[in-house]
């Protein structure tokens, strides 16, 4: 199992969208890898949870480990594809928020190692300053300042750099443009 859920190496510039339900990272997600006419890595968990509804099925905490391992076959997958940067709509990391949130603080210790161990150049934390979209997978309306917190103490107590997104989905994108050109010129 653990090698399902070790990162490959990539030469390619790796950012992750990341922040709590309905803050705009998948259409951000899209926007981003359209004007670098690259390839995203869409969220698993989406359509892990999609699938599973089709069913009349709810996730349990025993799809935890299926949807990380899903999330990092896609990013595997995808990241040889890359126009020299790879855009990710969420990683374990987000996968291990989620856990902790859903499943009383329960996280697989594989799940917390590749989470810390596997490397991204920049998080973009997107802020709760969105509406919220309702849908037929979203289910914490109530929850979305709680929710933020928990992603913003998982980047700081894990180290990973972040910049925080806020405003509108235009101003996120020109300021995630701007710190993903940024990182670029640095790239060999």
């Amino acid at each position: 199992m653990e090698e399902k859920l070790r990162q490959d190496p990539s030469d390619c510039l790796k950012v992750v969208l990341f922040g709590p339900e309905s803050t705009g990272k998948s259409t951000l997600a899209m926007e981003l890898a359209g004007f670098y006419r690259t390839v995203y890595v869409p969220e698993y968990s989406r359509i892990y949870a999609a699938a599973k509804l089709l069913q009349n099925k709810a996730l349990t905490k025993a799809d935890v480990m299926p949807i990380a391992e899903g999330q990092m076959r896609l990013e595997n997958e995808t990241a040889p594809k890359a126009n020299k940067v790879l855009i990710c709509d969420t990683d374990l990391l987000e996968t291990k928020v989620y856990s902790e949130a859903y499943y009383t603080g329960s996280v697989d210790p594989n799940l917390e190692k590749y989470a810390r161990e596997n490397v991204y150049d920049l998080y973009f934390l997107t802020y709760i300053d969105i509406p919220w979209e309702a849908d037929n997978l979203r289910d914490r309306p109530n929850d979305r300042e709680e929710m933020f917190k928990a992603f913003e103490s998982a980047l700081k107590s894990h180290n990973k750099p972040y910049v925080m997104l806020k405003g509108t989905l235009e101003n996120r994108f020109n300021i995630a443009k701007a710190h993903i050109d940024e990182l670029l010129k640095l790239k060999p």
